[in-house]
């Protein structure tokens, strides 16, 4: 008999309780997929204190802290009138426990912010990681010694993984399911379950308009000049001498302020306004590239991939949604007997 794998979920005040209670979920149905008489995970909702009520006052059962071979820390309701420092300050006990496992050999797991309680215990340091995309810029902020991905899903360096935001919790326990159990078990899981199990990356989901605004009047009237030329090619000594700088000042100031180059900024601008345009008219793909500065639809297509996570077409087949009532803007190709990668064999039964 092969002992269960140990996953402990360490639950806080103020955590969300579904990201406690959403990797234990999707492992138990990952379990009945796998029919096996033997268990394959051992699930406990832990912490260091007696009591723990969640985000929205659910009061949560827990069980003192124990030996687990995977620890994961769920994240919690960061806010704008938040105060983070006292927040973490509040959750020493938690922080302290997230350091002694590790020095105990345990994986650690964030799930979207929590990174910020793995960040103070000082396990982000010289590794990889990621969070909710909303909040990336704030957790390389604090934690200056860790390369935060905020396009990725899921993070894993060293013995310490983070997700993104709040659903990419699944992602990691397909994952899991999928190192632990099979291919077979981890897409079964994920079909019963209605969780994608092609998703790559946080871009697609990225709204502009929710992030803070950064950079000084400097940044902002490249940035404004930019927007008004966007269908113009792109052209970095005729922005340097719009704003009577040179080109090398004009990369460095703005950098400073943004943490990013004109060109950079003006690609994301422009996948932006794509995003816009393949959500909601059913102009070809080739407008879009024009319309939005790209003679070279190839090109386009290559930066909105990279940029979104998504070939155009793919990207207005996910993300378009139509009124009841009204006719789809794009036509989709017919369903298939069987979803992509799915096994015919299975006949659609659990197996």
């Amino acid at each position: 008999m092969v002992a269960p794998l140990r996953v402990g979920v360490l639950a806080y005040p103020g955590c969300f309780a579904s990201e406690v209670f959403g990797v234990p979920d999707l492992l138990t149905v990952a379990s009945h997929i796998a029919a096996t008489t033997d268990p394959l995970y051992e699930v406990s909702i832990l912490s260091p204190r007696r009591r723990v009520v969640a985000s929205g006052g659910a009061a949560i059962t827990v069980v003192p802290v124990r030996q687990v071979d995977i620890l994961v820390v769920p994240g919690f309701e960061l806010h704008p009138g938040l105060d983070l420092d006292a927040t973490l300050t509040s959750l020493r006990p938690e922080i302290e426990t997230i350091r002694s496992s590790s020095q105990s050999g345990v994986a650690l797991v964030s799930i979207c912010v929590g990174a910020f309680l793995l960040a103070d215990a000082g396990l982000l340091s010289g590794r990889e990681s990621t969070t909710s995309w909303l909040f990336a810029d704030r957790l390389a902020d604090r934690c200056p010694g860790t390369d935060v991905r905020p396009e990725k899903l899921v993070v894993t360096d060293s013995g310490v993984t983070t997700t993104g935001a709040f659903s990419a919790m699944y992602d990691f326990a397909l994952d899991l399911i999928r190192e632990h159990n099979g291919s077979r078990v981890a897409r079964a899981t994920a079909r019963v379950a209605l969780v994608d199990d092609a998703r790559s990356s946080q871009a697609p989901y990225v709204d502009p308009d929710l992030l803070p605004a950064t950079g000084s009047q400097f940044s902002q009237g490249v940035k404004r000049w930019l927007d008004q030329n966007m269908r113009e090619r792109y052209d970095l000594e005729l922005l340097a001498a719009t704003f009577h700088v040179g080109t090398r000042t004009l990369l460095r100031r703005f950098r400073a302020e943004t943490g990013q180059t004109p060109l950079g900024y003006l690609q994301a601008e422009r996948v932006r306004r794509a995003k816009h345009l393949l959500e909601t008219t059913e102009r070809t793909v080739a407008s879009i590239a024009a319309d939005v500065g790209y003679r070279d639809p190839g090109t386009f297509s290559a930066i909105f991939t990279r940029l979104a996570g998504h070939r155009p077409r793919d990207y207005r087949a996910t993300f378009t949604h139509t009124p009841p009532g009204e006719p789809r803007p794009v036509k989709r190709a017919p369903s298939r007997a069987f979803p992509r990668n799915a096994d015919p064999r299975s006949g659609g039964r659990w197996r």
